[in-house]
């Protein structure tokens, strides 16, 4: 068997298996963001996004990367942005949803983290949603586009106090 012409054929089928997963927290009225951050501060809901994506690629839009500030650990993290001049230390940049098939993964499993023209951006091409239903309302300005109608599947994996994370499925 030639192993050089399985390669490109074996890069192509990994390619063909990506898994694309929202992971976002929301209010009841659909808010998920307030002046370029997070309008609450849940660290169990950190942990468990810090549970779900560890090990994964990460896909944020520039302003995400901005409110985070830095990379995020054990992850690789790549950035969607318009701006051909940008770039960050620890970030892959991407410029369109369709790039993402250009890169090397370090894992088949894809979380899309936000902000919400990112998440608009992938939704056709999500395989599923990972949402932390916050029960307290909260003022924002940034929210998530409604998507329950293309994931009409739902269960509820983990509840908490002031959440429960829920797995949205087509």
């Amino acid at each position: 068997m030639d192993t050089d012409q399985s390669k490109p054929q074996q890069a192509q089928t990994m390619q063909q298996k990506l898994k694309l997963t929202a992971m976002v927290a929301m209010t009841p009225e659909r808010v998920i963001g307030k002046d370029g951050g997070l309008p609450w501060h849940l660290p169990e809901d950190l942990k468990v996004f810090r549970k779900y994506t560890t090990g994964h690629p990460i896909v944020m839009g520039r302003k995400t990367w901005d409110s985070i500030g830095k990379p995020l650990p054990k992850r690789q993290n790549i950035v969607l942005t318009r701006d051909t001049n940008w770039s960050a230390d620890g970030a892959e940049v991407i410029y369109t949803p369709e790039d993402l098939a250009t890169l090397k993964l370090m894992d088949n499993n894809v979380f899309i983290i936000g902000g919400a023209q990112v998440y608009a951006l992938f939704l056709d091409q999500l395989d599923e949603m990972l949402v932390s239903h916050v029960y307290e309302t909260h003022p924002g300005d940034t929210w998530l586009p409604e998507f329950e109608d293309t994931f009409p599947n739902m269960t509820i994996e983990e509840t908490y106090e002031t959440f429960e994370l829920r797995r949205y499925t087509r």
